[in-house]
């Protein structure tokens, strides 16, 4: 087997026996009782690797461009381009339905495997060198601290991972001159992958470049030129995906805006150790040779001067990028992200690895390079002691590995002695990112929320509703207790629960308006248990108190209103639905109470702790603007006077059920004949007499209706009807979506007259030979 094609295979087993081995030791899923279901892991992208698998299978309600399943009908490139897009996605169709967290944690290892080999390739391709070490050095990259503790919930991050290496690749193509074609492809399968990653790994690449030119004599115009060139190829052929990701990111409800505050330099510091936990801090590990021979690269007399500076120096301004507000702006696309703030931290510990090989491909450093190593190790080490994310593992690890790499570059280079200063460097990397995967998994567990894993109980529920889903005739609602933020695509059924980055402003206002609750500032929708909302929105069924319920009162999914202005809605939610159904359903409680036979209803957005009436309970759970308690069922008033006992300040409505179904009877009577949908679209059959044509789904930007432009009726898509009108016609298509493709072509085209020119320049040359 050629050495590179074995480097790149022992980098890959590598990775997985680290991240597999920590795993186990911490018995986390899928080797042992805890589970993995936290935060975006549970709540984004398991669901959305689960709809994938609907999407692939043919199961799913809608398409590609449009999601008929979550927040009553969504956009759905976006999601993809966000979450999905990477090509180790579709590998979850392989697995069964109920196994997609397996598929998920198979994904996740395998793409720190590519990362360790595509890693590994590349030191191959720079310079000369132990095929091993170029093995355990671009293992340690894919095994760096932010893989290892953050990409692992958040997988599609991982394509970034293996961007890095794969663009500085393309750098090197673009500074000798090399595969016009291929470049460009390969930028835009990175930037399709994951292009929020791919944008910081296009960035570090960039600078990469720049150092390979200066220190290689090699630095020209025309070089940064075809790189410029090459980026923007690439990024034009994944315009199609991009645009409307960008978009879906304009439109969508406004997140937190945190001002960047850099952590402490004993932090920082700290976090470049094994075995350190810290959800605003940068996880900069990276086995210990890595800063060893990174270090000693500053103590090798017979490296040339350029190389022997612009490389650390490159590590030391990547790491000082990340703590200025400026350059944090600009890794992060000029957005403070929500969340940890340090996203691009893998870009360190690939140019990290990058000048660890630099030392290598020089040969073996000598004693006084690797005292040298060894010296800025302990002081890096000694100036993070004051840190309380340190733990005495991180020490005793940290000083392990630095003796034990430290050990093995000292050692004879033939023979056994060969032998044992490979299994000391490899023993200290698999040791070391084993423990830290291992403590990472412990940590997230008490540090982050945590969600109910897969399991019997799910797949009961998602059979329930599967056997009580009449879509398009009626929505069944997945219901509560909730799972995770996107439990229509995790369970099926359609609601309006839906977690996104791209969560529609205008579905957070409607549901916020009737009463919905939602966590994340507005961004993850908890969906609504409530009568008249199930009667607008056509829930014919829903989970509720361990099994499926059904009701008669509902409307299709098109209605037609009478002639006059929308609804404006008010502070009341209850108010905003009956100004949404067009009849009053609720009253107001007399003294407190409300009268005998109607639902009490309660709306306390803020409210945390117990609501009773009776020997009924339920507990809310609010407080804005992080969180806001949906409205919620007290259960039927059966004793005069009652009053409920509250936890603060709320309102009260009394549902009367008979109003209600007649309200419902009323509105049928001019609702559509008939209704049929498709993956990016639907089309109704009207009673004559005009009006406004109502959908019950949130008017998102997007839809295009035959003969008319679409308007809003209190935040739904509504249409505008003559007297004679009785068919409506819809489609969905993505904003962006179209400028995207034209962006796509021109670069399609530029690349393919590139291709002739060069052609045409081959034979010219050939018939003057």
């Amino acid at each position: 087997m050629p050495k590179n094609s074995r480097a790149c295979l022992l980098a890959a087993l590598l990775s997985v026996v680290a991240v597999c081995g920590g795993d186990a030791v911490a018995r986390v899923f899928p080797f042992g009782p805890r589970h993995r279901a936290v935060n975006d892991l549970a709540n984004q992208f398991v669901p959305f690797h689960a709809h994938l698998w609907d999407l692939l299978r043919g199961r799913a309600d809608g398409g590609l461009l449009f999601d008929w399943r979550a927040g009553w009908g969504t956009s759905f490139l976006p999601d993809y381009g966000t979450y999905l897009s990477s090509p180790f996605a579709p590998l979850v169709a392989l697995f069964p339905r109920g196994d997609v967290e397996y598929a998920v944690y198979a994904v996740t290892v395998l793409k720190t495997a590519v990362a360790a080999a595509a890693t590994t390739f590349l030191l191959r391709r720079l310079g000369p060198g132990a095929w091993w070490w170029a093995a355990v050095l671009g293992a340690s990259y894919a095994l760096c601290g932010w893989s290892l503790a953050e990409g692992t919930y958040n997988p599609m991050w991982l394509d970034g991972l293996i961007a890095f290496p794969l663009l500085c690749l393309v750098g090197e193509w673009v500074r000798e001159g090399r595969r016009p074609l291929l470049g460009p492809l390969v930028v835009a399968v990175c930037w399709v992958a994951n292009f929020y990653t791919a944008y910081m790994a296009t960035l570090g690449a960039a600078l990469v470049l720049l150092v390979r030119l200066a220190v290689t004599d090699s630095f020209r115009v025309r070089t940064l030129v075809r790189a410029a060139v090459t980026t923007g190829l690439g990024v034009g052929l994944a315009a199609p995906v991009l645009l409307p990701v960008l978009l879906g990111s304009r439109q969508a409800h406004p997140g937190l805006v945190r001002e960047f505050a850099p952590v402490t330099g004993t932090d920082f510091l700290a976090r470049l150790l094994p075995v350190t936990y810290g959800f605003a801090t940068p996880a900069a590990f990276v086995c210990t040779a890595v800063p060893l021979l990174a270090g000693a690269l500053l103590f090798r007399r017979d490296v040339p001067g350029r190389e022997r500076w612009l490389w650390p120096g490159l590590c030391a301004a990547v790491a000082a990028s990340m703590q200025w507000g400026p350059t944090h702006l600009l890794w992060h696309a000029f957005a403070t992200p929500n969340g940890s703030p340090y996203r691009q931290t893998f870009v360190l510990s690939g140019v990290l690895v990058l000048t660890a090989w630099t030392t290598l491909t020089h040969g073996r450093p000598d004693r006084r390079a690797v005292a040298g190593g060894s010296a800025v190790v302990l002081a890096l080490a000694l100036a993070a002691l004051p840190s309380p994310v340190l733990t005495p593992w991180a020490l005793l690890l940290a000083g392990a590995g630095l003796a034990a790499v430290a050990g093995a570059l000292l050692l004879p280079r033939r023979g056994r002695c060969a032998v044992l200063a490979a299994l000391l460097v490899t023993g200290t990397l698999l040791g070391q990112a084993s423990a830290t995967t291992a403590y990472a998994d412990r940590e997230r567990l008490v540090r982050l929320d945590d969600y109910p894993p897969s399991g019997p109980e799910q797949e009961r529920r998602a059979a329930a509703l599967a056997a009580a889903d009449g879509w398009p005739a009626y929505r069944t609602d997945p219901g509560l207790p909730r799972v995770a933020g996107n439990d229509p695509l995790l369970l099926g059924g359609q609601g309006a629960a839906y977690y996104s980055s791209h969560t529609p402003a205008v579905l957070t206002s409607v549901l916020d308006a009737l009463g919905g609750g939602w966590t994340s500032r507005g961004r993850n929708l908890l969906g609504l248990d409530n009568p008249v909302t199930d009667a607008l929105f056509g829930v014919g069924a829903r989970w509720r108190d361990g099994g499926v319920v059904r009701t008669e009162t509902f409307l299709p999914l098109v209605t037609v209103r009478p002639p006059g202005p929308p609804p404006a809605y008010g502070p009341s939610p209850f108010r905003n639905q009956e100004l949404l159904l067009g009849s009053r359903v609720y009253e107001a409680p007399h003294a407190g109470a409300c009268r005998v036979g109607t639902e009490v209803f309660l709306w306390a957005p803020d409210a945390t702790g117990p609501a009773r009436l009776g020997d009924r309970e339920v507990r809310l759970l609010g407080g804005r603007p992080k969180r806001q308690a949906a409205m919620v069922s007290l259960g039927l008033q059966r004793t005069p006077g009652l009053r409920p006992s509250l936890p603060g300040p709320g309102e009260l409505g009394c549902l009367d059920h008979g109003r209600l179904r007649a309200a419902v009877a009323a509105l049928r009577a001019r609702a559509a004949t008939s209704v049929e949908v498709t993956p990016s679209g639907m089309r109704a059959v009207l009673p004559p007499g005009g009006g406004t044509a109502v959908v019950a789904a949130p008017r998102i930007a997007g839809w295009r209706c035959e003969n008319a432009e679409p308007a809003a009726y209190g935040g739904l898509l509504a249409l505008p009807l003559g007297p004679d009108r009785t068919e409506l016609s819809c489609s969905f298509r993505p904003p962006g979506l179209r400028a995207g493709l034209a962006a796509g072509a021109v670069a399609v085209l530029v690349l393919l007259s590139r291709a002739g020119l060069r052609t045409f320049r081959r034979r010219g040359t050939a018939s003057a030979g």
